[in-house]
């Protein structure tokens, strides 16, 4: 994966992860962290020296994000060479989409490595996979066809401009739409509320050319989801179901409706973090599980090009691209992101996957809700790999 097009992400390394996490000098050891417990999910496990990765880092992962209460960290699994080699869990809060919960105060709650959690808008990206699935079996000729001629029950709303929409478009958030964001997730809540929440996107009046203006929005997903349920001619998350994750061997998940009855594309999959790592070991072995390919790897490489390349970020098709400096190396990564701290980071180059799921479920759109993602891979997880 050519990740170069991205800006870096500049953070510290060894050294400075020693700085920021003063307990790393002594706290832990190699005997501090065993291989995680085999559970019968299709990982093998090993501790993390097995895999080359400095077992002090790794295994200070946990006890340092507990320290981080503002980061309010739910579980962390990391894997290395498609082992298994770390996994903690915390009590803190989840959010569970429906709106009737909306702004109210989250109980917390233990989890653990049986335990679902909401993964918010990484569901986009295992969209993006089912895109590529539905192309693979030829449900879906092109990303280039107009998203209208897919969605004829929408024939009305058919305008030149609006036929120029194609599921590229959607998928790289340049789709032209107008979806403001404040107030924040206020356009979301309308949309998931909806009686046709298709229709409520596709009413949106254009505010730039498709394919000419970035700009994020969930309404776009729920088309992409709309389509490939077109294309397939069946729910969504029954699609997923048969062509990911069985597949993959994830047998509990859950996938959040919106008023409509519809599956939401845009945020509703709930997945063991366990299993949310298989998902990035299929991106990281280019659409193969066990030797299995479930997606070509000619999608994987498509949907994790740079589309849109920002200063601070790429973007490919709903998933994230950007890279982290470690002591001078640069190290390029894939990242599907959700609300609430909700990350997977997929490294190429170093055959790492790192999950972390946590609870900064701010409603304001103000809070640092990766604080504990950005700690995990770059203070301790990429370290480890690069070694010395």
């Amino acid at each position: 994966m050519d990740l170069s097009t991205g800006s870096p992400l500049r953070v510290g390394a060894v050294a400075l992860a020693l700085a920021l996490f003063p307990a790393l000098a002594g706290a832990a050891t190699p005997a501090d962290c065993a291989a995680p417990d085999a559970m019968a999910d299709g990982w093998p496990a090993s501790s993390p020296q097995q895999q080359h990765l400095d077992p002090a880092l790794i295994c200070a992962i946990g006890p340092e994000l507990e320290k981080m209460p503002e980061a309010s960290p739910n579980g962390v699994v990391v894997v290395r060479n498609g082992v298994l080699v770390y996994e903690d869990y915390f009590a803190g809060a989840d959010q569970r989409w429906p709106e009737q919960h909306w702004g109210e105060s989250l109980p917390t709650m233990p989890h653990d490595a049986g335990i679902l959690h909401d993964l918010q808008s990484i569901t986009k990206g295992v969209v993006a996979l089912l895109v590529g699935i539905a192309l693979d079996r030829g449900l879906i000729a092109t990303v280039d066809a107009p998203v209208l001629s897919h969605l004829t029950d929408y024939a009305d709303l058919r305008t030149p401009d609006k036929d120029r929409i194609t599921l590229r478009d959607l998928m790289t958030m340049t789709a032209g739409l107008r979806w403001p964001y404040k107030p924040y997730l206020s356009m979301a809540r309308r949309m998931d509320g909806a009686k046709d929440p298709y229709r409520f996107v596709l009413e949106q009046p254009l505010v730039a050319p498709p394919g000419m203006l970035w700009h994020y929005n969930n309404g776009s997903v729920e088309l992409v989801g709309a389509v490939v349920q077109k294309a397939a001619g069946r729910p969504l998350d029954q699609f997923a179901k048969e062509t990911l994750f069985e597949p993959l061997g994830i047998k509990d998940w859950e996938w959040g409706r919106m008023a409509s009855g519809a599956p939401g594309a845009s945020w509703g999959l709930r997945l063991r973090p366990r299993d949310l790592a298989k998902i990035g070991q299929l991106v990281l072995d280019y659409g193969a599980w066990h030797g299995r390919q479930i997606v070509s790897a000619a999608w994987i490489k498509e949907m994790t090009t740079p589309r849109i390349v920002r200063p601070a970020y790429a973007y490919g098709y709903l998933w994230w691209l950007n890279q982290s400096t470690i002591e001078g190396r640069t190290v390029a990564w894939v990242e599907g992101n959700g609300w609430g701290g909700q990350c997977l980071y997929v490294v190429p180059s170093l055959g790492l996957v790192v999950v972390v799921t946590a609870g900064v479920y701010d409603y304001d759109g103000k809070g640092h809700q990766d604080a504990a993602g950005e700690a995990a891979l770059n203070s301790f997880a990429l370290p480890a790999a690069l070694g010395p």
